[in-house]
């Protein structure tokens, strides 16, 4: 390959490591990547630790050892987190979203994709340093916010269905209560999908008495691994008393009022600072 100018290799650098976060890649990949010397890709991340520093774009980590190299970790700053909720409650506040029994309208928002990309960047803020496995969710609105997460963490996602599939092979399924309706509900998930005692991280878009992620969490017990966080995108106010207690939510559903057309939902206490 030609060699390239400083800036050209620091901008191909970043490119690099932001397009697979959390990856520890070697000296020796990029000094044959950019034809370029070890010393001389030793002082290009000195100069990129401190531009994304600067940029408040998260921080770029280096690894000794034989097993080391160099990662990059994306996180936003609190002032980036509480403007962005805020942005997304206002989203979220608009009349027309009200639907009849009290539930607003948000399958647009988990869909698009620069506001799931700042929602997985914030959960994995939150758990990046709980050695995750796996990221697990239930099917399916929970998908892309938990596929982003597990992205910017660098571990597979792993989804928990509704109903067995024969593609899946050998599944283990179970039966959970619904915190709110009370009703039975089935989930399943396949016997190869996780390895025992890994750590996984449950995401889910929306929590009410928490039903689901105590399901889910029943279903990580059949596989002997450990579950070291909960992050729901909106949680709501009403019942305080949820059926998992240790999670984080990012929003507060404090209620809908139909009658005078208000919604009324806020950043979680906590969250923002």
């Amino acid at each position: 390959m030609e060699k390239l100018r400083r800036n050209e290799r620091i901008g191909a650098l970043m490119n690099v490591l932001t397009n697979r976060p959390n990856h520890i890649f070697t000296y020796n990949y990029f000094t044959d990547k950019f034809n370029a010397a070890k010393s001389t890709i030793s002082e290009d991340i000195v100069i990129l630790k401190r531009l994304v520093n600067k940029l408040n774009l998260g921080h770029i980590e280096t690894i000794s050892g034989a097993a080391g190299g160099v990662k990059f970790v994306p996180q936003m700053s609190q002032n980036q987190i509480k403007e962005f909720l805020m942005e997304t409650c206002e989203y979220l506040s608009s009349t027309d979203r009200i639907i009849p029994g009290g539930f607003i309208y948000m399958t647009d928002i988990l869909y698009y994709p620069d506001i799931v990309n700042n929602i997985g960047r914030i959960f994995a803020s939150y758990f990046v340093n709980k050695d995750i496995d796996y990221v697990v969710t239930v099917e399916t609105k929970g998908i892309p916010i938990a596929l982003t997460t597990a992205n910017v963490l660098n571990v597979p996602l792993v989804i928990v269905r509704r109903n067995a599939k024969v593609t899946e092979g050998p599944t283990v399924s179970i039966n959970y209560v619904t915190g709110s309706t009370k009703q039975i509900h089935t989930m399943s998930l396949s016997r190869k999908a996780i390895k025992e005692g890994s750590n996984v991280l449950i995401i889910d878009d929306f929590m009410k008495a928490g039903g689901t992620a105590k399901g889910i969490k029943d279903m990580m017990k059949e596989f002997n691994v450990n579950v070291s966080g909960i992050g729901v995108f909106i949680s709501t106010e009403h019942p305080n008393d949820k059926l998992v207690k240790d999670y984080i939510s990012l929003l507060t559903l404090k209620g809908v009022d139909e009658e005078k057309e208000k919604v009324y939902i806020e950043p979680s206490k906590g969250i923002n600072g």
